[in-house]
């Protein structure tokens, strides 16, 4: 007998809820676990064309770690699309105006790049500060 290949319904998904401790957390180690999480690549009925991730919180995002010199070195580029318009900020000004936006940033760059993507991101919440948020504890 032939065995048939499995298709991911919406009604098959059980989504749960992960807590992440960003304190001290390298950012890009940090930003692939989420992504792998909100993706839904943890799971054995993990499917491409569908979102089966699971929810993701984070706290003490002003708390994160890089490595090297990218506080000073790395730049966050902006265009309005009008006439000299660009900005250009380094991550350290970036942390200090909001350290939520480089998370986001990090993690977005790891998820596809079309709706499913956006939707995805949509399952992510950060938060500056330390909290009592309760769910699974996603190791890292």
């Amino acid at each position: 007998m032939k065995q048939k290949t499995y298709t991911l319904k919406t009604k098959d998904i059980k989504r749960e809820k992960f807590v992440v401790d960003a304190n001290s957390q390298i950012l890009g180690r940090l930003a692939t676990r989420i992504a792998f999480v909100l993706r839904g690549k943890h799971k054995p009925i993990f499917s491409m064309h569908a979102d089966a991730g699971d929810f993701v919180t984070v706290f003490n995002a002003e708390k994160i770690r890089v490595t090297g010199n990218k506080l000073k070195e790395k730049i966050y580029f902006t265009h309005s699309l009008y006439c000299r318009g660009d900005k250009q900020l380094t991550m350290e000004e970036k942390m200090r105006r909001d350290p939520r936006k480089v998370i986001q940033l990090a993690v977005a760059g790891m998820l596809p790049h079309n709706t499913l993507g956006k939707e995805m991101l949509k399952k992510l919440t950060i938060i500056v500060g330390a909290t009592e948020e309760t769910g699974k504890e996603l190791k890292i």
